[in-house]
């Protein structure tokens, strides 16, 4: 079976380097890599790429992810999250080949407490949201043979993430202000890289599996929460936290205007994923626990 992977260096481009190599050849490329197109602003390079290489399977871990910037820049965002995505989709139905791509909570407009389901109504708050659901939208269309993985709070080990934001500001501070209104469930790129690879195996064999699904950690917290949660962890590893627990204080979103709108509930149903592939999701703490011991041996 031959694969292409496309953003490999992202947080789950990396770990998907890692998950799909038992399945068979990954041709894994980079936005500048050089024998074949990697780059999702040159739509017909990226036509041509799925040409020469001619896989079996397309995995598309590349994406416009700078929430805020992405107002400003619509037109750019529009191209790698939307018609790059329908480019591979178009080819991936002329080879028969299946599609994996990922997309995000911020398709819906973040309101009520309960999980979103996939069937539920979208409505887009942010330019990065509208154009993750435009990009959805061209590879349902298209016909290929898709399986879409909606998640949310994803972080990696590997390079920055919010974790390590809160652990150096807590040894520099002596409070913090975390939002405590948005609540979610943090989500590994190595947990989102595995169910990848346990999708695949069950697609190639059962293609009535094609479709959207959502995919994140078991569980829920709010930002505050998941501070709490980093910097106990850290206390007890013996990392020096100048900030104490009492001195995380909860704030609103209202508390950090930003360009782009955040959605307040990004809560996601999972039963779908779970019931179609036969899968447990672990809880969000478990995941932040292991990427926590990581970081912190090094």
């Amino acid at each position: 079976m031959k694969i292409l992977l496309l953003g490999k260096n992202g947080q789950v481009g990396w770990e998907l380097q890692r998950s799909l190599a038992p399945l068979g050849d990954v041709i894994a490329l980079a936005s500048d890599s050089r024998e074949y197109c990697g780059n999702l602003t040159d739509l017909a390079g990226l036509a041509e790429t799925v040409r020469a290489v001619a896989p079996d399977i397309i995995v598309n871990a590349a994406a416009h992810t700078a929430v805020d910037k992405a107002e400003s820049e619509p037109d750019l965002v529009r191209t790698i999250n939307a018609l790059a995505p329908g480019v591979l989709a178009e080819e991936a139905k002329k080879l028969n080949a299946w599609l994996i791509h990922y997309s995000t909570d911020y398709v819906f407009d973040g309101s009520g407490d309960q999980p979103w389901v996939e069937t539920d109504p979208v409505g887009p708050l942010s330019v990065y949201g509208a154009t993750k659901l435009e990009g959805e939208q061209l590879i349902q269309q298209s016909g290929c043979r898709h399986l879409l993985f909606r998640t949310s709070w994803v972080y990696g080990a590997r390079g920055g993430n919010f974790a390590r934001t809160m652990l150096r500001l807590a040894q520099e501070r002596d409070s913090l202000k975390v939002i405590d209104d948005q609540i979610g469930a943090p989500t590994g790129a190595d947990l989102l890289a595995d169910v990848t690879a346990h999708a695949i195996r069950t697609a190639r064999l059962n293609g009535g599996v094609s479709g959207l699904y959502h995919l994140v950690a078991a569980g829920e917290t709010s930002w505050h929460g998941y501070a709490s949660f980093v910097l106990d962890y850290a206390r007890r590893a013996g990392v020096p936290i100048k900030v104490t627990p009492d001195a995380i204080q909860p704030v609103p979103t209202s508390a950090f205007p930003t360009p782009a709108k955040r959605p307040h509930n990004s809560r996601l149903n999972t039963e779908k994923l779970k019931n179609t592939f036969g899968l447990q999701l672990p809880h969000w703490q478990a995941g932040v626990t292991r990427m926590l011991t990581e970081i912190l041996d090094k």
